[in-house]
């Protein structure tokens, strides 16, 4: 039984005919993984994983680590931290972690528990503009460390 099409169309901003990556139910993936199309996940995930679009956590779905993409809807289970513009749990979705989002919309029966920050629109004003959030989120240091010593003030 076949369900793919020869011509998926997509309606994200990511290049003309960009595929859409699966990992099925029953299927587990480990690692670090970048996308430029959407992907829907049905399977287990551990890792990290950045799309330039819409990342999706089916029902069976369970995702554990950190998530980058510019929408994600969570039906199934999303553990550790997400940056995204937004973020949907739907009917029955849980997420556990640590948000950064400009727009966060949970259904009454879906479940939250962590921490959200909302994502400021100046904040990366001083990064070259580029197309996605995702690239500018990436192009930040991963760690800034201050000198408080009384020879720097």
């Amino acid at each position: 039984m076949g369900f793919f099409t020869k011509n998926v169309p997509t309606k994200s901003g990511a290049a003309n005919g960009s595929a859409i990556t699966i990992i099925a139910e029953g299927n587990k993936f480990s690692g670090d993984m970048s996308i430029i199309g959407r992907m829907h996940i049905d399977g287990t995930f551990e890792g990290n994983v950045s799309s330039l679009d819409n990342i999706s956590i089916g029902k069976n779905g369970h995702v554990n680590g950190v998530v980058k993409a510019n929408h994600i809807t969570v039906c199934g289970l999303l553990e550790g931290e997400i940056i995204c513009d937004e973020l949907e749990i739907d009917r029955g979705g849980k997420v556990v972690a640590t948000v950064i989002s400009k727009v966060m919309a949970i259904h009454p029966e879906g479940n939250f528990i962590g921490e959200r920050r909302m994502k400021e629109v100046g904040v990366l004003e001083h990064v070259p503009r580029v197309e996605s959030g995702v690239e500018a989120i990436d192009s930040l240091p991963d760690k800034v460390t201050l000198n408080t010593t009384k020879d720097n003030v």
